[in-house]
Parts: structure tokens; sequence; C-alpha cells
């Protein structure tokens, strides 16, 4: 955490050695000699971050460069706060800057003496660097490991632990992998179990390897732990004593005098011509495995390799270069968790009724992992079966993780994911225990807060990626790390929202209060303050160093933010704030005063009006109005040039949704001049409909080259050739949506003689006469809508089902002929289809071969349909047929068949056994 404060402190030191920035004599030479320093020492404390925890003096020296950098940063923010002004230029600036610098003479006497005494106390900080320093080294040499050597953080035991459980619910994933094993495949497979710490992959693969038929099928078996701590040599001498023992052979002379090359080669001379099991259980990086593929021949024997392992990537790689499986260990089913914590804390006997509802609550905290299951249930066996201590401890589970000696072992086999992370997945790690519980974290939320808050970092060899970007790349490793839950995903397949498990929560609650990285409360040094309840219910206390406020459940945040704001200098240096889904109506008039704000999100409140002060905030790089009363936005937002995510969207209480009325979504009015707001990546939604400025405003859009999303609303057909002629200059366009003036207004986008390569998503509301010509071309497009196209003489699916890459296809009134026949090889990747408010169809037919992986389809308000689609059999992947709205007839018919026991005959979509005849709703059962 040291080294990510370092970095982020080092980012943002070059505006105070800028030549413009007027710092007094000696002061410039102090803060170059503090960046000199923690330069020379980003290394060092890379490597001490992952070890500091295990280390009390080295945590102490840490924390102490933490809390330095934290108090640079602070101090050279307020300067920029203080006195950082722009006077202009010519003889009149020259004046006001004269004039303001004798004005803060004092402020800057103060300002240079604080950062003196903070280089004195680098001076002492930095004497600790030679007691340390011989740490890197000898990491480095030790092991191949991250973390060579510590027993403390040594899962091994934890494995015992369920072992002795006797688990509940390995049935079916212990067959899966015994047939994965045994089949008559000669080729050598690999088979990887997969999920986060906890689940019992150690268990479940340990029953597998001791099976008996396992055991006779194999005529070699081998099974090492490979860990975080691994250390070569130790590793590859014990599988040579696995092996020879259980061929009751004398260990090779010499073994231990020989080199790692030498010891692999004796393996796979001892493996040739076998048929032999491995298991590599605990292996966390791709490297790791990559050492020990050289050890296994492929001698068409049958050999199977097994791994056990967290990262996903790892698994998914090492299994697919093998023509193996990936068996991902899910948590346990609610009734199977019950059985397992009965046994653990009634010794199997029923649960007292007393106890029964504070059971439950403790047992949802477990969320299916094993682990904290058998440990928590250990623990509440030696409690008396009184609801008082039982509350107590319901309500105290996270300080119980961190004292009670029979729940260490929770924490211990979580936190080696948390020690393994880079520094940069750290901070983005910890950052997420500024959610409630239980809550559903917004993937662009979470990707814009991680940018404002300064955690990303763009490389030199990422140079064409824009920080959201790179900050995706880092929500994606936390996912294969299995640290974080994808919660819900859009249609198009990507994640939607994201979840962490209750302990991985708690774990991260205590490290963000050490750390003072984030308070649920108040803290004098807390630099991020999350509010989860009204303020009457907080101590708001003097904040120093504040720079974060995220406002969650709380019905007025305006004497939160009033509190903070007023509380001291401080809370002016606050670049990042939330108010998300508060009852807010106005808009505070405390946030204008703070100008050092870069992410400001007022969505989902009641807010309807923008005053012209917004422009005080010239930092700002994110404004999300969406969801809000706000139609129109004032002149001076052209004064917020770093502005890059501008995001609103007005709505109509009566029509929300898209998929409510044409006009159930309203955008805002553009002030003239926006094309100089040159930073914008994503602008929605932006009325075109602007008078005689309409022209105007879309010419406009061609300034914005660093545009990524646009979305338009209220577009005249006569203004099509305008905004056709702006795109033609958007090559990095990846969402477009474009809306009609009117429900019956033209769509003219034929003039666009070639449409963004990049474009992923396609949405067009309104009429068309035509599909525009371009759309065959874009190989990138995931998901297209059309809505209100009413097409008539077109097919819309011969322009759509050669897309390479389309997975979701949402067709509202968009076309009014009788039939729509999907054809045999179209529609390859698509995923999702929805046909909704198709008033003149009669018929829907599937070829074979057509959307072979289709999941989900929705047929909604299409009631001339008196028949499911012909050759609906073919879909063998559907998972959900959604029938909202259809005809009386067809519901009948199909209800009346489901009910005999005949549906079958109409289509044979299999494991199909929930059915809702009010709602039209089919789905599989497992679902």
């Amino acid at each position: 955490m040291a080294e990510a404060a370092v970095f982020h402190l080092l980012s943002n030191l070059a505006p105070y050695l800028n030549e413009e920035v007027n710092l007094l004599t000696g002061v410039r030479d102090e803060i170059e000699y503090i960046r000199d320093e923690f330069e020379r020492m980003t290394n060092f404390l890379r490597v001490a971050d992952a070890v500091e925890e295990r280390n009390q003096e080295l945590e102490v020296w840490v924390k102490q460069i933490r809390e330095a950098a934290y108090d640079t940063a602070d101090a050279l923010d307020t300067y920029m706060l203080r006195l950082g002004h722009h006077h202009g230029a010519g003889f009149c600036g020259f004046l006001r800057r004269v004039s303001c610098f004798i004005k803060t003479l004092k402020a800057r006497h103060q300002i240079a003496s604080k950062v003196k005494r903070i280089k004195a106390r680098f001076v002492d900080i930095f004497a600790g660097y030679d007691r340390y320093s011989n740490i890197h080294g000898t990491i480095e040499q030790g092991s191949s490991s991250t973390h060579p050597g510590i027993e403390w953080y040594d899962c091994r035991p934890d494995a015992v632990l369920l072992q002795e459980a006797d688990l509940v619910g390995i049935d079916k994933p212990k067959s899966q992998l015994i047939q994965w094993l045994v089949d008559e495949d000669p080729q050598l497979k690999v088979l990887s179990v997969v999920g986060m710490g906890g689940l019992g992959k150690t268990t479940l693969t340990r029953k597998v390897y001791d099976d008996a038929s396992v055991k006779g099928h194999f005529q070699t078996h081998v099974w090492i732990t490979v860990s975080e701590t691994f250390k070569v040599e130790e590793l590859l001498k014990d599988i040579i004593r696995q092996l020879f023992e259980e061929a009751r052979q004398q260990l090779p002379q010499g073994m231990d005098n020989v080199d790692t090359t030498s010891l692999k080669r004796i393996i796979n001379d001892f493996l040739q011509q076998k048929r032999y099991l491995f298991v590599l259980d605990d292996v966390w990086h791709i490297p790791e495995w990559q050492f020990f593929q050289i050890i296994f021949p492929e001698c068409n024997c049958g050999s199977r390799i097994v791994l056990t392992t967290r990262n996903v990537d790892l698994a998914s790689s090492a299994s697919k270069e093998y023509q193996g499986f990936v068996y991902p260990l899910q948590p346990l089913p609610r009734e199977q968790s019950w059985e397992l914590f009965c046994k653990k804390a009634f010794h199997g006997n029923p649960c007292p009724s007393h106890l029964e509802d504070l059971s439950r609550d403790i047992l949802k905290r477990c969320e299916g992992l094993p682990l904290a299951i058998v440990a928590i249930g250990g623990l509440l066996l030696t409690k008396e079966n009184r609801t008082d201590e039982w509350e107590r401890i319901n309500r105290s589970l996270g300080a119980e993780l961190e004292s009670n000696d029979k729940l260490t072992s929770i924490k211990k086999i979580l936190s080696l994911s948390y020690f393994d992370l880079p520094y940069y997945l750290k901070l983005c790690f910890l950052y997420l225990s500024i959610f409630p519980e239980d809550f559903f974290i917004d993937h662009m939320r979470l990707i814009r807060l991680w940018v404002a808050e300064g955690f990303v970092e763009v490389k030199s060899e990422m140079s064409q990626m824009t920080k959201e970007e790179v900050a995706e790349g880092y929500v994606n490793e936390l996912i294969n790390r299995s640290l974080v839950q994808v919660a819900k995903k859009r249609t198009e397949g990507r994640s939607k929202s994201y979840r962490i498990h209750d302990f991985w929560r708690e774990i991260l609650v205590s490290k963000s209060r050490e750390q003072h990285f984030v308070s649920l409360s108040s803290a004098e040094k807390v630099r991020r303050l999350s509010v989860h309840t009204n303020s009457d219910d907080i101590q708001i206390n003097c904040f120093t160093r504040l720079r974060s406020l995220l406002v969650f459940s709380v019905e007025d945040p305006h004497p939160v933010l009033s509190k903070v704001v007023s509380s001291g200098k401080g809370a002016r240096l606050l670049t990042v704030l939330d108010l998300r889904g508060t009852d807010l109506k106005t808009f505070p008039e405390e946030i204008v005063k703070l100008v050092h704000l870069t992410y400001l999100s007022l969505r989902e409140t009641e807010v309807k009006l923008i005053p012209k002060s917004i422009g005080n905030l010239k930092k700002l790089e994110t404004l999300d109005l969406k969801l809000t009363y706000v139609t129109e936005l004032p002149e001076e937002i052209l004064k917020l040039q770093y502005l890059r995510h501008l995001l609103l969207t007005s709505v109509n209480k009566r029509l929300r949704g898209c998929y409510g009325g044409f006009h159930s979504v309203s955008g805002f009015k553009a002030p003239k001049g926006i094309g100089s707001l040159t930073s914008l990546q994503k602008l929605c939604y932006i009325e075109a409909d602007n008078g005689s400025n309409s022209s105007i405003l879309l010419s406009e859009l061609g300034k914005l080259t660093q545009l990524r999303k646009l979305h338009i609303l209220r577009l005249a057909q006569e203004d099509g050739k305008v905004l056709c002629s702006s795109l033609e200059k958007r090559n990095i366009l990846q969402s477009l949506f474009v809306g009609a003036k009117e429900e019956d207004e033209i769509i003219d986008l034929d003039s666009l003689s070639s449409a963004p390569r990049r474009l992923r998503m396609l949405y067009l509301k309104g009429r068309l006469q035509n599909l525009p010509h371009w759309i065959h071309s874009l190989h990138n497009l995931t998901r297209v809508c059309l809505w209100w196209s009413k097409l008539r003489d077109v097919d819309p699916l011969q322009s759509f089902q050669d897309l390479p890459n389309l997975v979701s296809l949402d067709l509202k009134a968009a076309y009014e002929g009788e039939g729509l026949c999907f054809k045999a090889s179209g529609f390859q990747r698509l995923k999702c289809l929805c046909l909704n408010q198709m008033e003149g169809l009669k018929w829907v037919r599937v070829e074979a071969g057509s959307m072979p992986l289709l999941e989900e389809a929705y047929l909604w308000n299409c009631k001339s349909m008196k028949k499911l689609p012909l050759g609906i059999e073919h879909l063998t992947n559907l998972k959900r047929l959604d029938l909202s709205d259809m005809s009386d007839s067809l519901i009948t018919s199909l209800d009346r068949d489901l009910k005999g026991g005949d549906y079958w005959k109409i289509a044979h979509i299999p494991d199909f056994q929930t059915w809702d005849s009010k709602l039209g709703f089919l789905k599989r059962s497992d679902l």
C-alpha cells in the first residue's frame, strides 16, 4: 500500500515543479528531494508492500512512508488550492500575478515551512532504508514464489479441517471428475478445479484422488501441494520420493546434489510409458504451471494431471492446451449449506427452534463457502444455545474474524489471495470496502471511481488505451483471481455489476480501517468516507485528508455534505463526490466550493437544475446526471475542459426505461460550442432538436475526437446528413444511439459512407425506410437494437445474420411483415433474441443450424402469433423462453400441452420444468 501511495504522489508532482508555479526559494528543492527519494525507493517499496504484514518492524516503517506520502500530497494540494491562480497573459496578467504574490506571501511561507518539516521527516524515515534494504535481495533469491517461507499463511492445515468435516454436496462434482479421469482417451489431459479460497477444491480433489476406481486405473500416483510458498528443488525431490516409494524402488543416488534440470529429467524418464495421475494442488500462477510442464511425457497412455487453483486464466489455458476440462467449483446451495451447518453447530441434530432464524442469518453471510460454514459452526458449537450469545456473534462477525482463534483459518486462507495481488490491484481491491454489505457494484461506476481516485496506471505499452480500458483489465484480473464475482451480465454478455463475498468484505473493511484508507463512520486521518446511514447516526470530525465521499441509503445527503465541507479546510480537497440514489431534490450549493472535484455523481436523484457555478469545477472529469430531472445545462459547462464523461438522462416516471413509450427517455439541450469539450469520451443523451442551431450542434460533434459513446435523441430527418458527416471522423466510436424526433420521423443515415469500424453497440429508435447499407460491414457489433423501425419490404434479419460477433438482437416494432426466417447458417454467436410489439408477425421459423448458442428468447406482445416458432427444437442451448403478452390461443394451447405432459412433442428443449401460464414464462429448473 505504501508503494501505491508513493506512485500516486509521483504521478502528480509535475504541476508543482512546473515553471509557471511560483514557489518560494528553496521549496522547489525540497519537493525535488522528496520526489527523487521516492523514485529511488519505489522498487524496494513494491517488495516491502508484499511482506510488511509478516514483519512488524517493517510494517511500521512502511506505514510511516505511506503517511508521509499522504502528507506531502495534502500539503501540495493545499498550496494549489490557496495559491494556484490563473492570472492571464500580458501586462495586466503580470500586475495581477505580482498583487497575488504579495497578498499570499504569508501563506507561501507557511506552506514552505510545512514542506521543509515534511522533508525533515523523510530524512529520518529514509534512514531506516539501510536497515531493511536486504529484504529485497532475500526475497528474490530465496524462492520463485512471491512470499517464501511464511508459515503463518500456509493454508494446508485448512484443507485438513475441511476433510474432517465430512463435507456435503460433494457427490456430483466427485462423480464428474472421476468420469473425466478414467475415460479411455489415451491422450494426456489436464483437468482444472477452480474457485475462490475456502470452497473445498483440495478436499474434493483429495476424495477423487483416493477413490478406489481412480487408484486402480492409474499405475503411478503423485500429489504435491504447490501453494504460494513453494521451493523448486524441494517439490521436485518430493515428486521423486513419491514415485520411487510407490514403485518400491531405491531413490537415485546423489539426488540431493543435482540441479533442477537433472531432477526434472529423472521424473520425465520414470514416467515414460506409464499411465500416471498427478495432482498439483494450489497452483497460483501460469509460470508455475509452465515450470512443471516439461516433466510430463505425452506417451498416449491415458495419463491425467489435475490442477487446483484460484486463477481462472491458469485453469482455462492449461486445460485448453491439453484438451482437458475445467470444473468451476460453486458455493454450496442453501439446503446443503444448512445440512453442513447443523452437522458442525449441533452435532448433526436439528437446530433448536429459538435459534433457527439467527442461524439462517449467520449462514447467509457464509454464502455457501464450506470453510466458513465449518469454522463458524465449530465456533457456535462451543457456545451456549442462548439467543443473546448468538446475536452477539452475528453482529460482531468482523471482530470475531480478527480475534477468534476458531475463525483465523478463514482469514488466513482468504488473505493469501490479497497478498498475492500486485500493488496496483491491492488499491483497487481494497477500495471495494467502500460499498455497503450485499451491494451490487455497477461496472462503469467502479471503473470511473478507480480512475477518479488515481488508481489506474497507463504504461507506455498501453499508450493507445484509455484509463477506463486499463481499469477494465483490472476488473477482469480480479475476476480471474476469484476475488470478485460477476453478479449480473448485460444481454450482449458484458458484465453489468459485481459483488464480493461477505467474508472478503469484512477483511477489506478491517484492512481499510487500519490504513486510514476507507472509513464507514469517521476518523480524522481518513481519506475516503462511506456513509451508509443518516447523518444523525455518525460523528463528523475535522477532516484534514478527506478526498472521497460516497453516500448510500441516506434520505437527505445535505446535512452530511454540509458537515463535511464546513468541518475543515481539508474537506475542500475532495476529489470524488457520489450522491447516487439519495433523495436529493436540489443541487447542493456546497458542491461548487469543491474545486478539486474530478468525479461528481447525482444519478437517480430528483435534481432539476444545475447552477451556472458548475463552471467552478474546472478539474471535473465525470459528471453523472443520469435518471435525474435535468433537461438543460448552462453554458458554463464549457469551462470543464477536462470532462471525459458527460452523462445525462431525464426520466419520465410514467414511461420509464427504453421498453416504455417512444419518449420514455429524454436527453438534454446542449449549449452552443459543445465541440470545445475535446476530452469527452462519453456523451449521452444529447438532444439534436435545438431549433435553428440543430445543424451547428451536430457539426460540433465532429470536433470530439475522443468519443467512444454517443447517444443522440430527437433527430430530424433533414439533419441526418450533418450527423453522418460528423460520424465519418469518429473511427474509435464504440456505442451509437440515434433516436428520431418523433415515432414516425425517418432516421436517414444512408449518407454515411463508412461507419466507425470499432462500433460494438448500435441502437436506432425511429422509422427506417431501409437498413443502412453499412451495417453488414460492422464485424465488431455485439448488440443491435431496432425500435419502431417499422420496416415493410426489408427483412431485417438479412443484414444481421452474418455478423460474426453479434450476441444480442432486439427488435421492437421493427418489422411489419408476417414472417421471419432464421436461416441455417445465420447468427452463429447470438445468445439473446427479443421480438417485441410485432403486431403483424404471424410466424417465425428456425432452420437447423441457426442460432446454435441462443440461451434466451423473448417473444413479447406479438398477438398475431398462434404457435411457437417452427423449429424451436433446434435451439438446444435455450435456457429461457418468455412469452409475455402473447395471444391467448398460444398461451392456452401451450398450457394445456404442458399440463398433459405432451410438451416434448412440441419442442424437445431439455430440462424445461418451470411454467407460469399467467406470465407466459418458461425456464429451466436449474436457473
